[in-house]
């Protein structure tokens, strides 16, 4: 297993959801932490799942939110 780190601009537990849910269909993927307070994502995988290839889909949601997304 590998972990990701990312910093992403959450505001509310909707954002929380939609990141669990965006990294969740992602095939490799095992947990997912958030913390809204911290900003804060925490992504646990297989050594599969490469973190740009994640990075990039979260991109896609900063873009229609407004939110931001670095990798940690």
């Amino acid at each position: 297993m590998v972990e990701t780190r990312f910093e992403v601009g959450m505001t509310c537990d909707g954002c929380a959801g939609a990141v669990k849910r965006i990294l969740g269909k992602i095939e490799g993927v095992k947990e997912i932490k958030t913390d809204v307070a911290a900003k804060s994502v925490v992504v646990e995988a297989d050594e599969s799942v490469s973190a740009q290839f994640m990075f990039e889909k979260l991109q896609k949601w900063s873009s229609a939110s407004g939110k931001s997304v670095a990798l940690a």
